[in-house]
């Protein structure tokens, strides 16, 4: 048993003793990077229900976004420095991504199913105060929480459903600092809500084919959803 204690004591002094990569980047007041990722992108669809069409015939349209799409996200970095745990971080990022609609008519049983695979290109700007741990040798993990403002740059198309030009996400996010001898990485996991409609209501005025306005005013609102999996360099 003693033997076993001073070799666990032995170990864990070692451990205290390892050599710490870039002591003192964490106390400058700013840091900046860059950041790459991918992301999975959902919608939570709201659905009109019944509905009463131009020649008085009354169809149930049910619309719902089928999958999680993969994407790609990059971007930079840059964050505050606001006392020894607390950080504020500005990262602008750009995500490529698309969703897939599936809209099935119940009241026409052998109607087949309309599919939209609508693309979208975001720029957002996340704003988060991270708050981290003390740092461990070459590791500190940390969580954060904040708002991403959304502007979506993709053209508008004659497709059933489009999204609206903007949109605002509720973030929360888990990480850790990795200290290497020349630089940092940070792996992250986040994920964001939209909190916001951003189905776009007034797209069924702009359709020159009027027989896919019942499918567009199926949908009565959605919320975006994402899962990200980035990687900061600093």
């Amino acid at each position: 048993m003693l033997i076993a204690a001073s070799f666990l004591a032995s170990a864990s002094a070692q451990e205290k003793k390892k050599v710490q990569n870039r002591p003192y980047c964490d106390l400058r007041t700013m840091h900046f990077g860059i950041h790459f990722g991918l992301h999975l992108l959902d919608m939570e669809v709201e659905n009109v229900g019944p509905q009463t069409l131009e020649d008085g015939s009354v169809e149930t349209i049910v619309t719902d976004v089928d999958n999680w799409s993969p994407g790609f996200s990059v971007g930079v970095m840059g964050e505050l420095r606001l006392n020894e745990y607390f950080s504020f971080r500005v990262s602008p990022t750009m995500h490529f991504g698309q969703r897939h609609f599936k809209f099935l008519n119940k009241t026409l049983s052998d109607e087949i199913p309309q599919q939209q695979t609508l693309k979208t290109t975001y720029v957002a700007l996340p704003l988060d105060i991270k708050f981290a741990s003390q740092r461990y040798n070459n590791i500190r993990p940390y969580v954060s929480a904040g708002i991403t403002p959304m502007l979506n740059i993709t053209g508008k198309k004659q497709d059933f459903l489009q999204v609206n030009s903007s949109d605002v996400f509720l973030n929360l996010a888990v990480g850790c600092d990795r200290y290497l001898p020349f630089f940092k990485l940070i792996p992250e996991l986040r994920f964001c809500y939209g909190l916001t409609n951003c189905i776009d209501t007034k797209h069924a005025d702009e359709l020159q084919d009027k027989t896919m306005k019942k499918y567009t005013n199926a949908v009565n609102s959605g919320h975006s959803k994402m899962i990200i999996l980035t990687l900061y360099f600093e």
